[in-house]
């Protein structure tokens, strides 16, 4: 019995050592460089098959221009209520702009066909929630590139360059930032950097945010403010829209636009910024400027 009994304890301790060794050398390609006989048999997962550091958030980022690609769409979050930059015409529902423009050559660039896209409305508000939330590829909608909005998502090179400045009604007595003083109403829009910026330039000044361009440029008329602030070539398309209103001063602030993208998508950046580079040496961009902004552009 005793003989037995040191037998079976043999077999026993035999294959948990077998066990354990088989699980020790079960992470084929375990540093990530494909080697193995079983990596790459995880779905999601970078070189053998092992996720990545970050639990695959980076895989799934890079795999944003594949996502694009296999469902043969571009989505791309642009403003509804922007003349001169997306506007929607209420009566044909077409969306027309200068980032209207952009973003069908983008798709142009990624898929072979401008018209393989799909426009969502964003507001200065939502944008960067939207596609942080995966209901857009892309942002492409006046959005000036700061610091802080590089924490949340990754810039293109920038495709457009803008100034903020002000709109008020001809005859008005403000004709610079510096006719901005304690008990001036100034009109902004919710979200945007001319909020923070017209706060710093004018301090003493009363701000009043409205949720999109349209929304501020209504209350203007209506005497709701003495002036409305954003990016001077906002304003021009308002100016146009209205020609009792102009827009008065030089720029106060650079507002260079970049179109946004989700953290860690390299892939569809790098494809963004070919698109970019390749419209301007082909000379579409200064053409789409001009049809838009009415002159050459200068040095974007």
């Amino acid at each position: 019995m005793k003989k037995r009994n040191w037998m079976t304890l043999g077999i026993i301790l035999t294959f948990l050592a077998t066990a354990i060794l088989a699980g020790c050398g079960s992470n084929d390609g375990g540093n990530g460089n494909g080697n193995g006989g079983t990596g790459g048999t995880n779905s999601g997962t970078n070189g053998g098959g092992n996720k990545d550091a970050n639990g695959g958030a980076n895989g799934e980022a890079a795999s944003a221009l594949g996502d694009i690609k296999s469902r043969g769409k571009l989505v791309v979050g642009v403003k509804f209520d922007t003349k001169l930059f997306g506007l929607k015409d209420p009566a044909s529902g077409d969306v027309e702009g200068f980032d209207i423009d952009i973003a069908k050559a983008l798709a142009k660039e990624i898929l072979g066909d401008e018209t393989k896209i799909e426009l969502k409305e964003v507001t200065s508000k939502t944008r960067i929630p939207m596609l942080n939330n995966n209901d857009i590829d892309m942002i492409v909608a006046t959005m000036t590139i700061t610091e802080e909005r590089k924490k949340e998502v990754d810039f293109s090179d920038v495709y457009f360059k803008a100034g903020q400045s002000l709109l008020v009604k001809k005859g008005s007595p403000i004709k610079s930032i510096d006719d901005i003083k304690k008990g001036t109403k100034v009109l902004a829009v919710k979200g945007s950097t001319s909020v923070d910026n017209i706060k710093e330039k004018a301090p003493d000044a009363t701000v009043l945010e409205f949720d999109n361009y349209q929304d501020a440029f209504s209350a203007l008329k209506a005497g709701q403010g003495d002036t409305l602030t954003t990016d001077n070539a906002i304003l021009y398309g308002m100016a146009v829209q209205d020609p009792g209103y102009e827009v008065v001063g030089e720029p106060f602030t650079d507002e260079p636009y970049g179109i946004a993208i989700k953290k860690g998508s390299t892939d569809l950046l790098n494809s963004v910024n070919a698109g970019l580079k390749k419209l301007h040496d082909s000379g579409e961009y200064d053409k789409t400027y001009e049809k838009w902004i009415g002159k050459a552009p200068s040095g974007e």
